[in-house]
């Protein structure tokens, strides 16, 4: 397995995580624009896990500073469901971390659906802790 940022991408490509990300939210259909501003973004990253032939996993990892300090939210972590159960939420996670030791001091976040049981099971053995706070989402 090779992990590595997403820069451009053919049609396949778009294809392959297209299909991850109706894993997270089949309601949200993934548009070319949206996975083009994605990777042309200079703050976000795309990182995604591949076989020999196939893109299997991905994350984003975006970037931010405000007066409260250097911050990053990482998103969107997903393995295909063919490939899920072998530990590779774990491989995905341990590589954003390792890309933000390098830029640390730096809080870190994540959200999950608490219907992702595995996923936020896993979070915790990774060490990220729920924080007490109401998250509020507008639509624009």
């Amino acid at each position: 397995m090779e992990i590595s940022e997403l820069k451009a991408f053919n049609e396949q490509e778009f294809e392959q995580v297209s299909q991850l990300m109706q894993v997270l939210d089949p309601t949200l259909p993934l548009t070319h624009e949206k996975l083009q501003d994605t990777v042309n973004h200079p703050t976000c990253h795309l990182y995604v896990m591949r076989d020999e032939e196939s893109i299997i996993g991905c994350y984003t990892l975006c970037i931010f500073h405000s007066p409260t300090g250097k911050k990053a939210s990482v998103e969107d972590v997903v393995v295909h469901t063919a490939y899920q159960g072998q530990h590779l939420g774990k491989v995905l996670l341990e590589h954003a971390i390792g890309q933000l030791k390098t830029k640390a001091p730096i809080h870190v976040q994540l959200t999950s659906r608490p219907s992702r049981v595995a996923a936020n099971n896993l979070y915790r053995k990774m060490g990220f802790q729920p924080k007490e706070t109401n998250v509020y989402v507008m639509n624009l």
